[in-house]
């Protein structure tokens, strides 16, 4: 089947702790059309972790040639680990038509933003109050101290840069912030730049029906 749906780049970034990882789980298993964007890391993975899933690990020296051959759309060093976005993934996405989602930082929203600015969404997720932040990392008992302590650091740093984006959800209750992501996320999808093939097939005489959360012509969704 042939889509003309021109492809969203959706970036959610959150201080740790913040619950970026549950909203956004949630919303892939609603929305089948939303694929995980696995970016490449040079940490090494933590127990349960699969290669190809939730990273690609290689090593630092490997990661290093990536850059230098220009592999990235985006990379950014985070919390002393480099992290990555496969330029030929998100080319091809957009090519195909295919939506995806990242969770990335801030220094990684802007790198992607500078180079596809008409298809990247930036969201960020922001916890009710840094004290409600501090609570959660510590209930989660998952970190050491000092690890929590350093994770307060960065999300004081992280949110200085809202103005960056796009969209803020404040995450004081789960369900209201995920009606809000969710409605983020269909309304960016119908979008004249993302939309345009089925407006114009329209004027051509064909039919254009709304499939999956999208528009498609009739012989598209046949």
């Amino acid at each position: 089947m042939s889509n003309k749906y021109r492809g969203l780049l959706l970036v959610v970034s959150s201080p740790s702790g913040a619950g970026k990882t549950t909203l956004c789980t949630r919303l892939r298993q609603e929305f089948a059309q939303l694929r995980f964007s696995v970016s490449y890391t040079t940490r090494p993975p933590r127990p349960g972790e699969v290669h190809g899933r939730e990273y690609f690990f290689v090593d630092p020296a490997d990661f290093t040639e990536m850059v230098a051959r220009d592999e990235f759309a985006e990379y950014a060093l985070v919390h002393g680990n480099n992290y990555g976005t496969s330029a030929a993934l998100v080319n091809d996405a957009l090519g195909s038509g295919v939506d995806l989602l990242f969770d990335i930082d801030f220094q990684g929203g802007r790198q992607l933003k500078a180079k596809f600015p008409g298809d990247v969404v930036l969201v960020f997720i922001l916890p009710p109050s840094l004290s409600e932040l501090e609570r959660r990392l510590r209930s989660r008992n998952t970190d050491a101290p000092e690890v929590i302590d350093r994770r307060l650091r960065v999300a004081r740093d992280e949110l200085r840069h809202y103005q960056e984006y796009d969209y803020i959800i404040v995450n004081d209750d789960l369900t209201r912030a995920y009606d809000v992501l969710r409605s983020v996320y269909v309304s960016e999808t119908f979008r004249c730049v993302r939309q345009r093939a089925a407006a114009e097939a329209v004027l051509s005489g064909q039919q254009v029906l709304n499939i999956g959360g999208r528009a498609v012509t009739g012989s598209e969704g046949a």
